[in-house]
């Protein structure tokens, strides 16, 4: 009678695994090309330190069948745990592990030696202790996690590598936070906001460029000019550059954030600020002369544009106010007369104006002057034996104390030279004159002096004529 063969035990052994194994999978969806599963994380160990910076610690273990590929990820994850700060005196950790070995035969010899840091050593996460009083150092392996690489370094020994923290809080993550503020994030939660202030400026004071917003992070302005940057905070009072004073460089304290203000040898001005800003900021700049051009920039969520835009468009105007206007008593009005009665008009009785042109002249009043700016005039007005224009501040080329919006000009007589025609623009240059008693400050078109219609070709003219003043 014949009978099947009979299979090898081991091979009977081999294929029952086998078929334990294929159950499984199918029960579990595992597939013999994935990888392992891992264990939850066990909890976070106490910090390594007792106060100041030190490492906690937390690990997992791996799951895997025959025929799988071990778990991706690390078993283990450090971070960093900060501590209130260690008592002044207190000895560092690393002295301490050093100290260790005070009077301990070492190097196979009985002789003993007293151990102090060394730093010079090409590992930073080893041991390395130097012998006082002698010129060697000694390994002793590596350092407890949670030392510092370094003294005043931001990383610190895990495992024998010097690691830093990322903003999640895990040491060797490299984790960063993008310009929003998240951390790992792509940008996509904010708005860049990036422009240039190219207003002119028609006098020279405090001239708003941007409102920044709370929230506003990575600020950064800079301008190349002699003008100044301000800064105010959302309280009215200036941070920088206020009230007509020019602040050192240095970092300042705003809105919750610094804000490092640098000023070079050069015509250079700089701000630069992290953020995130806790409350508005207005920038201004104090115009000194014609403004080149200021770039700004910031990073502002995007639930922030909107109100900020809207609010922006309204900064387009001086926070100074023009000099008040003064009344001007009105005469009686006059009977009306039919044009048969109406009488000619006398002749001006002024008599003609010495001749002012020429190089010379306008070299001696431009750099005799205090100020020199081009206006338009906006009225006349005779009063007593002096006549008094009102002018508006177009551009300003030279100015000794800030100038007004809108300003008066007096000039001596009821007949100055030379005489100036309302609403045209003209180029003036004027003196200060303050009374003795202090009661009245004016500025002063001397007679036959500077004032020449506005052109391109007078304008270029004054400021070649600037630079040829004596110092």
């Amino acid at each position: 009678m014949d009978s099947a063969p009979l299979l090898p035990r081991p091979r009977l052994f081999q294929n029952l695994l086998l078929f334990l194994w294929a159950l499984l999978n199918c029960v579990l969806g595992l597939s013999a090309q994935g990888p392992g599963e891992w264990t939850p994380w066990v909890s976070w160990t106490r910090c390594s330190s007792s106060c100041g910076r030190g490492v906690s610690v937390r690990s997992r273990r791996c799951l895997w069948l025959p025929g799988e590929e071990p778990c991706w990820g690390d078993s283990h994850e450090y971070r960093l745990c900060q501590l209130p700060d260690c008592p002044p005196g207190a000895v560092p950790f690393r002295d301490l592990q050093c100290a260790l070995y005070n009077g301990r035969p070492v190097l196979g010899t009985q002789k003993i030696y007293q151990w102090v840091p060394f730093y010079g050593a090409p590992s930073q996460c080893d041991l390395n202790c130097l012998a006082e009083g002698h010129t060697f150092y000694h390994s002793f392996g590596r350092v407890l996690d949670g030392t510092a690489c370094s003294p005043g370094a931001q990383g610190v020994c895990v495992a024998g590598r010097c690691l830093s923290a990322g903003c999640d809080g895990l040491l060797g993550s490299g984790a960063l936070e993008d310009r929003c503020g998240r951390c790992g994030g792509a940008n996509d939660s904010c708005l860049f906001v990036q422009r240039v202030f190219r207003d002119a400026g028609a006098f020279s004071g405090y001239w708003n460029v941007t409102l920044i917003p709370e929230g506003a992070r990575h600020l950064r302005v800079a301008h190349r000019s002699r003008n100044h940057l301000a800064l105010m905070g959302g309280d009215g009072r200036y941070i920088l550059n206020g009230d007509w004073a020019v602040s050192p460089p240095g970092t300042y304290e705003a809105a919750g954030t610094h804000v490092v203000y640098t000023r070079g040898p050069g015509p250079e001005e700089t701000l630069h600020a992290a953020g995130p800003t806790s409350d508005d900021l207005l920038l201004q700049v104090l115009l000194q002369e014609p403004n080149p051009g200021i770039e700004f920039e910031f990073w502002l969520p995007r639930e922030r544009y909107n109100p900020f835009q809207a609010r922006a468009q309204a900064l387009g105007w001086p926070l100074r106010q023009p000099q008040p206007r003064e009344v001007e008593p009105q005469p009686p009005a006059a009977p009306a007369v039919s044009p048969a009665q109406t009488s000619p008009l006398a002749p001006d009785p002024c008599p003609p104006c010495p001749d002012t042109r020429g190089r010379a002249h306008r070299l001696l009043h431009y750099c005799a002057s205090d100020f020199a700016f081009q206006a338009r005039v906006l009225g006349r007005h005779r009063q007593a034996q002096e006549t008094r224009y009102e002018v508006r501040i177009q551009l300003v080329y030279k100015n000794r104390t800030p100038l007004r919006a809108r300003e008066y000009v007096w000039a001596p007589g009821r007949c100055p030279c030379p005489m100036l025609a309302p609403h045209r623009d003209y180029l003036l240059a004027v003196q200060r004159l303050v009374s003795p008693d202090g009661t009245q400050d004016r500025l002063l078109l001397p007679h036959a002096g500077y004032a020449r219609p506005w052109s391109p070709a007078e304008d270029s003219r004054i400021r070649l004529t600037a630079r040829r003043c004596p110092v």
